[in-house]
């Protein structure tokens, strides 16, 4: 398959139980910044799910894991021809303990390596790169966990003072885990060749409890990896405090089913935020806006955004704070589906999501129905804020 002139394309290498976040994050960031991402796993074709899992940190003497979201590929393993491709991610999780033993994907990774194209690697992905002696010589880190296993293969270690660490060394890119994700997704920019004009935003995030998983940590971090400053609040709690979100999916039922996602830490206290000092709003959705909606310090923070004219952006059931905040009237959005009556009656025109990614803007507003719709989203609200990616 042949890439649109100028545009980068990179292939992420799937498997089941890799980390939900890992493999997310950066699909998502970079089909936002307008690279191609291909995500591919050994067995399965596109179309297929991989499933995925939640590691956090939970006061054990290692990681939880739980059930994450379900991940479609959109590409064929078998039909995969890596002189098209400019790089190469790899995700973490449990998937890399079956994938380094596939003979298959060890050949693809060396091609990769032997090409100097760059790789980037996070988490337990790098047992892939060991077991593929792509590591000899060179400096890199990982999960702390792997550190015998990386030494053992040639490479020099570098242990992660926190667990945000990466390390570049030529094309190759590794991190400790997705707490590293702005840099670790900065560093593969810059290494496909790109650069950023227009960064440096502020940006502030509404949060709440269960909010849903995707919808604040994709955009958060791909922000982040634009070199904004990000902000994360939520009302009665300070930096530092966690929120809990939810994992919605789409399982046959018929609605979408909930599964406890990753704990997020708020960076900034809610009633110390000047919202004069921030470019942009994100409202993510989940199930935390029903209750936010009722807060008048929430609808206090959205009026000031949306009567100054700067770039709000509202996805899922993010819209129900807007319609409870009444600066709908007039406005064409768009929300998922159930918030249809919220929006209606709110005085706006409703724009439906087909399919369910699609997001619109109008003005100030980009509005989304679901977390597929991330790519979309992001970039909509990178124009708004005057923030680009070339190649």
């Amino acid at each position: 398959m042949a890439k649109p002139n100028g545009q980068k394309r990179v292939l992420l290498l799937c498997g089941d139980y890799m980390e939900d976040y890992e493999v997310m994050v950066p699909f998502q960031a970079l089909l936002a910044y307008g690279v191609a991402v291909d995500a591919v796993c050994p067995g399965k074709k596109a179309g297929d799910l991989c499933r995925t899992s939640i590691h956090q940190f939970s006061g054990h003497q290692t990681y939880t894991e739980s059930r994450g979201h379900n991940f479609t590929l959109n590409a064929t393993f078998d039909e995969v021809e890596t002189g098209t491709y400019d790089g190469l991610v790899i995700p973490g999780g449990r998937a890399p303990e079956y994938l380094a033993m596939d003979k298959s994907v060890l050949s693809l990774v060396k091609k990769f390596a032997d090409s100097q194209k760059p790789i980037a690697s996070i988490c337990h992905g790098q047992l892939i790169l060991a077991a593929a002696d792509s590591v000899k010589g060179r400096r890199c880190t990982a999960y702390t966990a792997l550190k015998p296993v990386l030494i053992a293969a040639g490479a020099h270690w570098v242990e992660p003072e926190t667990w945000a660490s990466c390390v570049a060394d030529g094309n190759l890119i590794t991190g400790a885990t997705y707490e590293g994700h702005p840099e670790f997704i900065n560093l593969f920019i810059k290494a496909l060749g790109g650069s950023i004009t227009g960064s440096a935003k502020r940006i502030l995030f509404i949060c709440g409890d269960f909010m849903e998983d995707y919808e604040v940590m994709v955009p958060f971090q791909s922000f982040q990896a634009l070199e904004c400053h990000v902000d994360a609040v939520c009302p009665n709690k300070g930096a530092g405090d966690k929120c809990a979100t939810a994992v919605h999916d789409f399982e046959g039922d018929q609605t979408y089913s909930e599964k406890p996602g990753h704990d997020f830490t708020l960076t900034a206290d809610f009633g110390a935020v000047d919202a004069s000092s921030y470019d942009a709003l994100v409202i993510p959705g989940g199930r935390a806006p029903e209750y936010l909606a009722l807060n008048e310090s929430v609808i206090k923070l959205v009026k000031h955004f949306m009567e100054s004219g700067k770039p709000v952006a509202s996805i899922c059931h993010g819209q129900q704070i807007l319609a409870a905040a009444g600066v709908l009237k007039g406005k064409k959005c768009t929300a998922y589906p159930a918030v249809k009556l919220n929006v209606v009656l709110s005085g706006a025109s409703w724009l439906e999501p087909e399919p369910i990614d699609r997001c619109f803007t109008d003005g100030n507003l980009v509005t989304g129905a679901a977390w597929p719709g991330h790519p979309q989203f992001i970039s909509q609200l990178m124009a708004l804020l005057g923030i680009d990616v070339s190649f």
